[in-house]
């Protein structure tokens, strides 16, 4: 074998071996990465219930359900759509009705399992996701009004 055709042999066998080596790391990062959807999002196009992801808007008022133990279930809405979740453990301390929520784990049977609940953090924060996934519904103005009623914001902070 010619020098010329041995490290052209060499250097199709080293892009093959990079080639596998850039497949595998895109697979594990892809199992890895951890998707937001909105309740809208959810409802329309319903992920496999393998697929772990990341639902967030707000805590349905009238919804939270505390059952034996340490299990809660709640509703997650957008204003538009509503998500029924169920979550064992315990809960943020600032968790309650009515606020900003992005909960993370996998749908079952139509209902959200949450191994993960984070809340807000203080009176005017809201993820940006869940503002986000408000506005795209066309609900924005009128959870922005509710929460200036409840003097939780002051004057028009998230236009």
């Amino acid at each position: 074998m010619k020098l010329k055709h041995r490290r052209l042999t060499f250097v199709l066998i080293g892009l093959g071996l990079l080639g596998v080596a850039a497949t595998l790391v895109l697979s594990a990062f892809e199992e890895a990465i951890v998707f937001f959807h909105s309740p809208t999002d959810v409802i329309e196009d319903p992920p496999a219930d393998d697929r772990r992801l990341r639902v967030g808007g707000l805590v349905e008022d009238g919804s939270v359900e505390r059952g034996g133990d340490t299990v809660v279930r709640f509703r997650v809405t957008d204003m538009a759509n509503t998500i029924p979740v169920s979550f064992d453990g315990v809960l943020p301390d600032l968790f309650r009705e009515g606020q900003g929520v992005v909960a993370e784990g996998h749908l079952e049977n139509g209902v959200f399992v949450a191994d993960q609940v984070l809340a807000k953090h203080d009176e005017n924060y809201m993820p940006p996701e869940v503002a986000d996934a408000l506005k795209r519904s066309g609900h924005w103005q009128e959870m922005q009004e509710k929460m200036q009623e409840a003097g939780q914001i002051e004057g028009s902070r998230y236009q």
